[in-house]
């Protein structure tokens, strides 16, 4: 498979006052069937430094038949990407993410500025991100079937694994690069082809992604990228789950969208992967070391944060104490919040059962192990669960008794490439990262050889 010539540049995106060569593509354009086009209603929208509101450059605000069109693109290349090799795949994958670890701080300030994760936090996205990469690059080659013992000596029996076909990936803004390698990188391991549509807030990060994956050799079509303004995103949604060329979709986001996807899909049978909310609960036991406990809750609880001035008003407006924080932090910008713990939270407050996006910690007491494990999983998320014990007794029985997806145990980092993420309940559906995550593009084919002279 030979590797196509980089794009000529027509210009440079436009980085206001940190850098004019970050990310070099053809400006105010997005990436479809391998090439740089602009919407077809020729609409931009600009992308704001949320930090402090200035504008970092502008993409294309596509709508529907752009989508349509980078449908019909990934359709087309999927008739070849299908039946190209493990290996071929692989040595791909791999030479995108060579290519994405050589360019890691110039992606690290794309994350920055258009999310507003401190740098140093942007620089360990990348390395997840990246991670993923990697790992399906290797992946690939570990897509096997399964030779079945035949009730029948004439016959032969055997299950083996095919690509679904054009996936749909919606990624969300909090992390927007993980997000999309940890779904494209399984995808294109498969045999798939895809069509991205990353958050309003962050699409030129999925715009760097695209470029590097251009300059990895990743073929035309295979990889697509579709950007929108939020009032365009109800439409092109609709359109990459009720499309008949979309054999599966992909969505990380919330539960509330998750759940109207899901609806769209269920028209055309579709295979889907849902990451949706989840509320985490983060227990302390008593014989728990508070050090241990105490550096996990602030790497966990407050890195990439947004803010929640609404939650924090309803806790303050039903009877919740503030321990620390509360307010602006008018001395770093308008738009910062100091970190905040309250106490005295009921279950009629919204940060008792809702995901909290924002520098916001709540406390709320138990005495028995019983009631510690009630409370956490006395709601409809279960996506992620965290405990600190000494006692190991204890750390199996909650471990099995939390109603969660994944549990981390004196522990408060817990993913990786290898480990298999995602949540039960409200929180989803299916399993990213891992050799479990390959399942999601993949169909078994049962095949039966029968009258043979054996």
């Amino acid at each position: 498979m030979s590797k196509r010539k980089a794009p000529q540049l027509a210009g440079v995106t436009s980085i206001r006052k940190m850098s004019s060569s970050l990310f070099e593509h053809p400006e105010k354009t997005s990436y479809i069937n391998g090439a740089w086009v602009p919407a077809s209603s020729g609409k931009l929208f600009e992308c704001l430094n949320p930090a402090n509101g200035n504008p970092i450059g502008s993409v294309p605000d596509m709508d529907s038949k752009d989508t349509e069109v980078a449908l019909a693109a990934a359709a087309e290349a999927f008739k070849t990407w299908q039946k190209t090799t493990a290996k071929e795949r692989g040595v791909i994958l791999r030479k995108w993410y060579d290519i994405l670890e050589q360019k890691k701080d110039t992606l690290a300030k794309i994350i920055t500025l258009e999310s507003g994760k401190p740098i140093a936090e942007s620089l360990g996205e990348v390395a997840y991100g990246n991670a993923f990469v990697d790992w399906f690059s290797e992946e690939s080659r570990r897509i096997n079937g399964e030779i079945i013992q035949s009730p029948i000596k004439e016959k032969q029996m055997l299950f083996v694994k095919q690509p679904i076909g054009v996936v749909s990936l919606i990624t969300p803004w909090n992390f927007p690069y993980a997000m999309i390698t940890r779904k494209a990188g399984a995808a294109l391991a498969a045999g798939c082809t895809c069509v991205i549509k990353p958050a309003e807030d962050t699409p030129i990060t999925a715009l760097a992604l695209a470029y590097y994956a251009h300059q990895a050799g990743i073929p035309k079509g295979v990889l697509n990228v579709v950007t929108c303004d939020r009032s365009n995103a109800p439409q092109i949604g609709k359109t990459l789950s009720t499309s008949p060329i979309v054999a599966g979709l992909s969505f990380t986001g919330s539960t509330e969208v998750g759940k109207l996807l899901y609806q769209q899909c269920s028209t055309g049978v579709k295979r889907i992967g849902l990451e949706l909310g989840g509320n985490a609960p983060f227990i302390v036991f008593e014989n728990a070391d508070l050090n241990m406990a105490t550096d996990g809750a602030i790497a966990l609880k407050f890195r990439n944060c947004g803010q929640v001035s609404r939650i924090l008003a309803d806790a303050k407006e039903k009877g919740a104490k503030i321990v620390c924080g509360g307010k602006p932090a008018s001395h770093l910008g308008e738009l910062f919040f100091e970190p905040t713990l309250i106490t005295g939270i009921t279950p009629g407050m919204a940060c008792y059962s809702e995901e909290i996006f924002g520098p916001l910690a709540i406390c709320i007491p138990f005495k028995t192990e019983d009631e510690a494990v009630t409370i956490a999983n006395s709601t409809r998320r279960g996506l992620a669960g965290y405990f600190y014990t000494s006692d190991i007794s204890q750390a199996w029985r909650v471990a099995r008794d939390l109603e969660v997806g994944m549990v981390g145990i004196n522990e408060s980092l817990i993913t990786s490439a290898e480990a298999a993420f995602g949540g039960i309940k409200e929180s989803g559906l299916g399993r990213e990262g891992s050799s479990h995550g390959i399942e999601e593009y993949v169909y078994i084919k049962y095949l039966c050889f029968g009258n043979l002279k054996l």
